[in-house]
């Protein structure tokens, strides 16, 4: 299924607002760069860099969890973006739950996230507490009947964030006392047209079952081709503000160069 025409202006509409507010609010945090600066010897690109990075903080992972839920919803029984899992955690689940990481960090077993969700859900859930850490999913979707919840991070992790979001996941499982489906999605594979292959993920997490990558995570939301459909609208918008971000980063540079020079007088 291919993004529909009301998809389309949804995802523009949010990604033009994103900008539109970012070039209107935009001043750049560091005043001073002396190393950066000497070493590029160019102020535009030093501004480009500061601006870059400002938009890419903005986006974050959150345009993402939108994105998702406009992608979704026309397949989705309901979908939701920052869903509290709710649910209670018991002592003996959590000791399975570091039983099975351990195992999975030390290489004593290969990863199975069907097995893993089994041997949660066969342990006694009785005497449960509250945990209010790790109990919200980034985006959640419910279809044909099937609830789905996502962790969607950034697309270098370190192994502690492999670690933490496996753990997150299987205590999805254990709140939820069902065979839910979890997942650790990535926007995009930063090593294409390589496979993703990153030395701290270290055989954690059952690729294609419970980590999503790229056109894997879009595609599934939304059907094939979804993913290209995606790139080809985040290019239309970037192509439709280059003039405008162009000329944020031309004022930026002039109004830092100018700063440097009034400094500079003031202190001769």
């Amino acid at each position: 299924m291919a993004l529909s025409k009301s998809q389309k202006e949804k995802i523009a509409a949010l990604l033009e607002r994103k900008i539109e507010d970012k070039l209107r609010r935009y001043a750049r945090e560091s005043s001073s760069m002396p190393f950066l600066m000497r070493l590029i010897q160019d102020s535009e690109k030093v501004a480009a860099y500061s601006f870059i990075h400002s938009v890419a903080t903005t986006l974050g992972m959150s345009i993402y969890e939108y994105i998702s839920v406009i992608i979704a919803e026309p397949t989705a029984d309901e979908c939701f973006r920052n869903y509290d899992v709710g649910g209670v955690i018991s002592r003996k689940q959590k000791s399975i739950i570091d039983d099975v990481i351990r195992k999975l960090r030390n290489g004593e077993k290969k990863v199975n996230s069907a097995q893993e969700i089994k041997l949660v859900l066969d342990a006694s859930s009785k005497n449960g507490k509250a945990q209010k850490e790790g109990r919200i999913a980034d985006f959640y979707m419910r279809r044909a009947g099937k609830e789905h919840y996502f962790e969607i991070k950034t697309v270098k992790p370190n192994i502690d964030v492999f670690t933490k979001s496996k753990t997150k996941l299987l205590e999805w499982v254990a709140r939820r006392r069902s065979p839910i489906k979890v997942y650790l999605a990535f926007p995009y594979n930063p090593y294409y047209p390589q496979p993703y292959e990153r030395f701290t993920e270290q055989g954690v997490l059952d690729r294609g079952t419970e980590f999503l990558i790229g056109k894997e995570y879009w595609d599934f939301l939304g059907g094939e081709n979804t993913f290209e459909e995606l790139l080809a609208l985040f290019d239309s918008v970037g192509k439709k503000f280059k003039e405008k971000i162009k000329n944020k980063i031309q004022e930026v540079a002039r109004s830092k160069i100018s700063d440097r020079v009034v400094k500079t007088q003031i202190v001769l």
